[in-house]
């Protein structure tokens, strides 16, 4: 069925679940698991006082740490499952958008991600990276429910 699952994943609590999820699904499948974490790039934070508060460099260097820990759980986890993946990093403006281009680029044929489940005002208010995926992407999404 699915041979290369993309999990992408931004390091929130809720968003640990679908790791287990994504690592027991390949696992299950004999899928190719990747995953990626996608950071805002400077200039997108960057607005007024900000810039003077934390420089570039500083904020690479955080932005590439949280990625790193981020990317170390989900290399641990798979791990313990007896399941090898590939991690990655990206710097996008638009998160949606890393994430279709990166599934594309690596001929993923199934997406994985984790949503709170927002809905009414609240969903509309604060927007969702999954929703947008799902939105835009020709590959299909699957939606783990945190």
């Amino acid at each position: 069925m699915y041979k290369h699952i993309l999990l992408p994943i931004d390091g929130s609590a809720f968003g640990d679940g679908s790791v287990a999820y994504a690592v027991r699904l390949a696992k299950s499948l004999g899928a190719t698991l990747s995953v990626i974490h996608v950071t805002a790039p400077y200039r997108d934070i960057a607005i007024g006082e900000v810039a003077s508060l934390l420089p570039e460099s500083d904020y690479k260097a955080r932005t590439n740490a949280f990625a790193t820990k981020v990317l170390e759980k989900a290399k641990q986890a798979a791990a313990t499952a007896g399941l090898a993946i590939s991690v990655q990093t990206v710097s996008h403006t638009h998160p949606w958008e890393a994430i279709i281009q990166a599934a594309d680029a690596q001929g993923v044929d199934l997406i994985v991600m984790a949503s709170h489940g927002r809905r009414g005002l609240e969903s509309l208010l604060v927007g969702s990276e999954t929703k947008k995926v799902l939105t835009h992407s020709k590959i299909p999404v699957l939606v783990w429910r945190a």
